[in-house]
């Protein structure tokens, strides 16, 4: 009953977050849950006496009835509980009437700047209030599957290859802005589908198999050729217009029996196909009847391997029976022979001694010698579990891999093929595939619990590396250390130096700067002649290398918004007018302070917030209030005309004053106002990020007044009002970064622990890898809650 009363949605809007109640009830002490429902009771008085008055007087003349303006219908809404029913939806109204779009600028009445603060405190209060003072819940993660990048990595950990198997899988979803949520990363059966092919393709290039199907061909390279009589040597062809013999060497590594392949062909003349004979050092092995045309050749093999002792070893091909015929039909006059390719495989029978890594690091055992398949199957596979499972591996939950393995080769298949089978049965088992989180104390009657050791471990690898633990981490929960503070540090600080954490720019900053868009963007290539793919990708690469340098250097964070460098290779360099780098290498560059700063200046950045044949200063705006400030704008409100239209009515204006003539539209004030300063500032920049001072014959006006009365004039000044935000900024990346590294969305109960992170990291000066420690060291990243908390 008390769960019902007080359930709740999910709220979250980022930087600028508004914070749920949620279920503070502090049942086990009666007192205290007096109080708490004394406060209620106090918060339902101010209700009827004030926030109740508030909608009735400027609300409920456009959100009345069935016609009720937008569907939003709010008569219904007499009572504090009635608003916590539809939490979500009054945290949007809420984020209206805190930018002052509702009621609109033009209404009559308007309420007071009291009235306004009134009831913002009362419903931040009441929707959004969460006391820090006692034990807050840290949330629980929906179990979630592997995203693409995720696979990939882990697989490349794990068996040692790397060839991208999950590049034709479907595209994972993307919710709170990240492909790593749990909630939307759903198993269609496509997927599954696609996971079986997968596991078969890993483990057989991973698994030599030891059959005679397994072994590759090696073609003997043209450079071990040699050449005797009337024979032509090509990189297509060895072709013989007379009697002669070419003579390849081989280096075998291994004593055993091989077989060889020869590709061949003639033109036919006379009545006798091309005879071709072979010799392996100087025996005669068989001599062929090559009948087929060169253009559709043939492949010739030798009936039984040939046992051969390690070494060097001369395979001698010759042509015997050249014939020529001047009087003969045109295409019958002149017989020739033409090898093509020239090949063995071996040692058959034999493990051949330049077998993969990833085989040997996985088959650590062989049956013989006294161990069973049984013996060796388990001993590999549990260690191979523990690995791909992420955790230990009991003998009784590997039991039905190994007895599976056992069925294999008593089938009659190699123990190689068993492995194989088994391999696949683990990489297409839940516990690979999901990542299934357990805590340290299973039967505590605690709600909030510790995750354990190996998840912990875990969560590390997953957030800052898209992968699996490494060694070290899973040596560090086979000791119980992953809850020291002191342990973590320092393993934060190792990760982010790992070459692996190139993961977490491509996969973080990727998604938070929403560098992946530059991908499906393609500038007007009339007005833009000089963009190109490579450009493209060369804007993002610079992007990743400023975000490296930030994490790898432990530099401020607050670097994203001021940085007077960046980095660049010669084609970027001179894109930006930038004579002085040469070469391909990416390099950090000096920045001239007068035009760029930080991430905003960045021609990535301005490509991704501009239309295909112009800059658009709206999505500049909302890209700088989303990322910098942390206060995203509310959606449009419905019916209201694009930019274009609006400016129909003047088609001559320069885009600023089309802005403000789109201002003028009920509706589109509140937002525009805070939203198109900001992107105006950057006017000087182009839509693919060139600077300009100009637009056709006019100049650029790049200053502005924001609606806290600061003015700028230029790029730059705004950078610097901007970064007087640098704690918004540090809340907002805060938020962002806790989203990725637990697969969630932030919701009410997670304002205790994003207060503390920022306040902490902040306090250290900004650090990278203080925010990261910060985040790790978190409640939301430590423990869970034993009951869903939705």
């Amino acid at each position: 009953m008390i769960e019902t009363l007080f359930r709740f949605l999910p709220q979250t809007h980022s930087g600028g977050m508004f914070y749920s109640l949620g279920c503070l009830l502090l049942l086990a002490n009666p007192v205290l849950a007096n109080a708490e429902l004394s406060n209620v009771e106090k918060s339902e008085k101010q209700f009827q006496s004030n926030v109740k008055q508030f909608i009735t007087k400027y609300c409920l003349d456009c959100h009345t009835g069935e016609e009720a303006e937008a569907g939003l219908s709010l008569e219904k809404y007499n009572t504090r509980s009635s608003i916590l029913e539809q939490r979500e939806a009054w945290g949007k109204i809420v984020k209206r009437i805190q930018i002052q779009s509702m009621p609109p600028k033009d209404s009559d009445p308007l309420p007071t700047d009291k009235e306004r603060e009134d009831v913002l405190a009362w419903f931040d209060d009441a929707l959004y209030g969460v006391d820090c003072s006692g034990e807050v819940n840290p949330g629980r993660v929906t179990i979630r599957r592997l995203n693409r990048n995720e696979y990939n990595n882990t697989i490349r950990d794990l068996v040692g290859i790397d060839f991208k198997p999950a590049k034709n899988f479907p595209s994972d979803d993307v919710g709170y802005g990240f492909d790593n949520i749990g909630d939307v990363l759903s198993l269609p059966p496509l997927l599954m589908e696609k996971y079986l092919d997968a596991a078969e393709q890993i483990s057989e290039k991973a698994i030599f198999a030891n059959t005679p199907d397994s072994y590759p061909w090696t073609k003997i390279p043209d450079k071990n050729f040699k050449k005797e009589g009337a024979v032509t040597l090509s990189k297509r062809s060895a072709g013989f217009h007379s009697r002669g013999t070419i003579l390849g060497t081989i280096n075998l590594k291994q004593a055993g029996k091989y077989e060889f392949r020869i590709v061949a062909g003639q033109t036919p003349a006379g009545k006798d196909p091309a005879k071709m004979e072979v010799k392996l050092d100087g025996k005669l092995l068989k001599t062929f009847d090559v009948k087929e045309n060169r253009s559709v050749p043939k492949t010739f093999t030798f009936p039984k391997a040939i046992s051969l002792p390690k070494g060097k070893h001369v395979l001698s091909i010759s042509f015997l029976n050249d014939f020529y015929d001047p009087k003969g039909p045109p295409k019958k006059r002149d017989r020739n022979l033409y090898v093509f390719d020239v090949a063995y495989k071996g040692p058959l029978g034999q493990l051949p001694s330049d077998l993969p890594k990833s085989h040997n690091e996985i088959i650590t055992c062989t049956p013989g010698g006294g161990r069973s398949v049984r013996y060796c199957a388990e001993k590999i596979l549990r260690d191979f579990g523990t690995r791909a499972f992420r955790r230990p591996v009991s003998r009784d939950e590997i039991k039905p891999v190994v007895e599976l393995v056992e069925a294999t080769v008593k089938s009659g298949r190699t123990f190689e093929q068993g492995i194989q089978v088994g391999v696949q049965a683990i990489l297409v088992s839940p516990h690979f595939l999901f990542r299934i989180e357990g805590i340290q104390n299973p039967g505590g009657s605690n709600d909030v619990q510790n995750v354990a050791q190996y998840e912990i471990a875990t969560r590390l690898s997953y957030f800052l590396w898209s992968s699996m633990p490494d060694e070290t981490l899973f040596s560090l929960a086979a000791q119980g250390r992953l809850t020291d503070p002191r342990t973590l540090q320092v393993q934060v600080k190792r990760m982010l130096k790992d070459p692996r954490s190139e993961a977490f720019v491509e996969n973080f900053a990727g998604q938070w700067l929403n560098l992946r868009n530059l991908e499906d963007l393609t500038p007007n290539p009339r007005k833009f002649r000089g963009f190109s793919t490579q450009l493209k990708e060369d804007m993002r690469r610079e992007t990743e290398e400023f975000f490296a340098h930030i994490m790898k250097e432990d530099r401020s964070v607050i670097e994203f918004i001021n940085a007077d460098y960046t980095f660049m290779n010669e084609r970027l360099a001179k894109f930006y007018g930038n004579k002085e780098v040469k070469g391909e290498e990416f390099q950090k560059v000096k920045l001239d302070k007068t035009k760029r700063a930080g991430l905003i200046t960045q021609a990535s950045i301005l490509t991704l917030t501009s239309n295909p044949g112009r800059t658009s200063p709206v999505k500049r705006g909302k890209w700088i209030m989303e990322n910098i400030l942390g206060t995203p704008p509310p959606a449009p409100p419905p019916n209201v005309p694009e930019l274009e239209e609006s400016a129909s009515a003047k088609p001559n204006a320069t885009l600023r004053e089309q802005l403000a003539l789109h201002r003028k539209i009920p509706g589109c004030a509140a937002c525009h106002d805070q939203m198109d300063p900001l992107g105006l500032g950057f006017e000087n920049f182009d839509a693919i990020g060139r600077w300009r001072d100009k637009e056709g014959r006019k100049k650029i006006d790049s200053s502005g007044q924001l609606p806290s009365g600061e003015s700028f004039n230029g790029p730059i000044e705004l950078i610097a009002i901007l970064e007087q935000q640098k704690q918004g900024f540090s809340r907002s990346l805060t938020e962002k970064m806790l989203t990725y590294a637990i697969g969630r969305g932030v919701e009410f109960y997670d304002k205790c622990a994003i207060d503390e992170i920022t306040a902490k990291f902040t306090a250290k000066g900004y650090r990278f890898s203080a925010l990261v420690t910060e985040i790790v060291l978190s409640d939301p990243f430590l423990k869970t809650s034993k009951r869903s908390s939705k």
